[in-house]
């Protein structure tokens, strides 16, 4: 999902960039964790750095009231363009503001955070900015989930490694004509432990008749310990209710490579 950095080249082939996501079984899991941990679900709900909307559309089709924020407006763009095709008969409010500046109206009952959004913040006041506001704009008790990735896919999945990635895009014409054409992605990393910042470097190919298109994109994510999330969680005025390494609730372990992270506002 899409926090601060730009998302220009891969807006419109994002989702199927991250095709392998089960965003239906992420939406069982969140709703396990809001009767887990509130005594009510939640009416209203803000999906964070939400994309291109499809945690939104799903929970929105679910029944939830749904606020969409989201830095970048080409991913916005492919959101509304989701949610007009959707059968979702709520609408959803999307809203183009920075992840660490946001602004609601009111408060929410809960919000979400998908896709390691919080790691393209690059440093721990941007994270305090972020977790201060959500906190800010929950109800008392509010539920906050987010997840990311860990220090372990840090150093051994992304590191310095490259990869290719391939699919198939499909282009509505209208009146029933489509047409299909060839996707790839080439994604270098450079990660330096020291900073914990990873560098991506991302080629997107398109093709387009007999040759491609070709679109380059940089991005940053940083990898945060559990001590340095904790310890901003507890400044920000929450209290953390746990680590999960699954949907289903399972303990982390060593090669973990993503924690899903439940947080209750506490609130005087």
């Amino acid at each position: 999902m899409s926090g601060c950095a730009g998302y220009d080249a891969i807006a419109h082939v994002y989702e199927k960039l991250n095709s392998e996501i089960d965003y239906s079984k992420w939406a069982d899991f969140i709703e396990r964790a809001f009767d887990k941990y509130l005594p009510n679900r939640p009416e209203l709900v803000l999906d964070l750095a939400c994309g291109t909307g499809t945690m939104t559309r799903e929970l929105s089709a679910r029944g939830y009231d749904m606020i969409g924020i989201d830095g970048s407006a080409d991913m916005l763009t492919q959101a509304y363009m989701k949610a007009a095709e959707s059968e979702s008969a709520k609408p959803i409010l999307y809203l183009n503001q920075d992840m660490r500046e946001f602004e609601l109206y009111g408060t929410v009952g809960a919000v979400v955070c998908c896709l390691d959004s919080i790691n393209y913040l690059l440093s721990d006041e941007d994270v305090k900015k972020t977790f201060s506001l959500v906190h800010n704009y929950l109800d008392p008790d509010g539920l906050f989930l987010f997840d990311v990735n860990t220090p372990y896919k840090f150093e051994n999945v992304y590191s310095d490694n490259a990869y290719i990635l391939e699919d198939e895009m499909e282009e509505d014409f209208g009146d029933g004509e489509t047409e299909k054409y060839a996707v790839f992605c080439g994604w270098q990393n450079q990660y330096d432990k020291q900073s914990g910042i990873c560098d991506f470097y991302l080629s997107i190919f398109e093709e387009n008749g007999d040759s491609y298109i070709r679109q380059d994109e940089h991005q940053q994510e940083r990898c945060y310990t559990k001590a340095t999330l904790n310890s901003i969680l507890e400044e920000s005025g929450f209290e953390l209710l746990g680590y999960f390494a699954d949907y289903n609730f399972g303990e982390p372990a060593e090669n973990t490579e993503r924690w899903y992270i439940a947080a209750r506002a506490k609130k005087i």
